[in-house]
């Protein structure tokens, strides 16, 4: 009897490796670009329909490299108010002040545990490091970290359970301790749904955090995950402007990977800010959905992100280049580089708007030789992953906080 079972088993498993690969023979390179084989071009396949309907979508907000500079800071009103519009903050009065929970000393600085409220449903928590050195009004650095990060890991400091550890020893993880360190005060959040923000993960899926399960909430509420982090960041950002020790005309913000995402909207609706720290290759978001269409094995199509990147009518407004080009001419440094095309979008708003030198860009060292680099107006249609990644320069085994370039810049800005 188990000798037929396991026989039964083995047959079956051959059979679906056979349809697999029929499946997989089936679906050729010719399906991987979105075409009409009518001669009106219309699409039978819903795919189709909603693929060409975001081809025609033109953002509104789109950066023009032929504005004046008064064209320039009306554009730049217009894309405050758009930010304002798509991340539908709540109007929310007479909260608690935030609290601090806790202090302890570490080698060469202070770290303080804070609580705050920014929801009549939510408590929160966030970090700051102070220096010992400090003896005056210092400049100050908002961390925000990336997937699968937490605030406990870029202070240096164990996670909140042995399963939410980061890598907290390494200076390629501990963004906010490396700041501290070199002299400035450091403030350090979670993103939603991690670290000390998640759910079940410290007992199960440690760092592999559902971002998803609460996006998907949120997106039903009328909400976005983005709009919901950046706002119990803006809370975070306003309890820093009103700290003593910190100068509120050097208030920086450094986001690495998914904390570019709140970075880009904290610094188009809060023109106070100094300086922005960008550790992430820069990319029109929209074009890579359109191009990223070639299906897998399986015959399914990838899409670019997870629904925590996801936010009702932001095509329709700008992409991530735009955003970036807006904050001109704040200082900003990205670390990671992308498609020259981008990049050079951004130095022209900062010679728009008169200080061309408050850029400063890199590359993965891999592709710092721009004979290496990938330099193209629009990316060929129908790939996938693997093959956007390349195109646009990135070498994804060498993301991280790069440090050894944003702490001269720092320096550089602010002494």
């Amino acid at each position: 009897m188990e000798k037929s079972i396991v026989a039964g088993l083995l047959m079956l498993i051959v059979c679906n490796n056979i349809v697999l690969g029929q499946t997989s023979d089936m679906i050729g390179r010719e399906y991987n670009i979105i075409q009409s084989n009518r001669q009106d071009g219309r699409f039978l396949n819903t795919y189709g329909v909603v693929h060409a309907m975001l081809s025609h979508i033109q953002p509104e907000c789109a950066f023009q490299p032929e504005m004046t500079f008064e064209d320039f800071r009306e554009w730049q009103c217009k894309v405050r108010k758009s930010m304002q519009e798509i991340m539908k903050f709540p109007d929310i009065k007479g909260m608690p002040e935030p609290r601090r929970i806790d202090s302890a000393q570490r080698d060469g600085y202070k770290l303080e545990k804070w609580e705050f409220y920014p929801l009549p449903e939510c408590v929160s928590t966030f970090l700051v490091l102070i220096p010992d050195s400090l003896d005056k009004p210092a400049p100050a650095i908002l961390c925000i970290p990336g997937s699968g990060q937490s605030k406990e890991g870029l202070a240096g400091e164990p996670g909140i359970s042995p399963k939410l550890n980061d890598d907290y020893q390494n200076p390629k993880v501990t963004m906010a301790r490396n700041f501290a360190k070199a002299g400035y005060i450091a403030v350090v959040v979670d993103n939603p749904a991690a670290g000390e923000a998640s759910d079940l993960e410290q007992y199960a899926r440690g760092r592999n955090y559902n971002y998803d399960l609460v996006s998907r909430v949120l997106l039903e509420m009328g909400w976005s995950y983005l709009g919901y982090t950046s706002y119990l960041d803006m809370q975070v950002l306003q309890w820093m402007k009103a700290q003593p020790s910190i100068r509120k005309d050097r208030i920086i913000l450094s986001g690495f990977s998914l904390g570019t995402e709140p970075l880009m909207v904290l610094g188009t609706l809060d023109p106070s800010i100094y300086a922005f720290i960008y550790n992430d290759f820069l990319c029109q978001t929209q074009e890579r959905a359109l191009v990223m269409t070639a299906p897998d094995k399986n015959g399914t199509r990838p899409f670019p992100n997870s629904i925590r990147h996801l936010i009702p009518d932001f095509w329709r407004k700008f992409n991530f280049p735009d955003i970036v080009a807006s904050l001109a001419p704040r200082p900003v440094i990205l670390t990671e580089g992308g498609l020259d095309r981008d990049l050079n979008l951004v130095r022209t708003a900062y010679k728009i708007a008169g200080h061309p030198e408050n850029v400063e860009i890199h590359h993965y060292p891999k592709y710092a030789d721009p004979h290496t680099r990938t330099n193209i107006e629009a990316l060929p249609k129908g790939i996938d992953r693997d093959e956007f990644y390349r195109l646009v320069n990135v070498d994804g085994a060498n993301h991280y906080f790069k440090s050894e370039l944003v702490l001269p810049w720092l320096k550089k800005f602010l002494e």
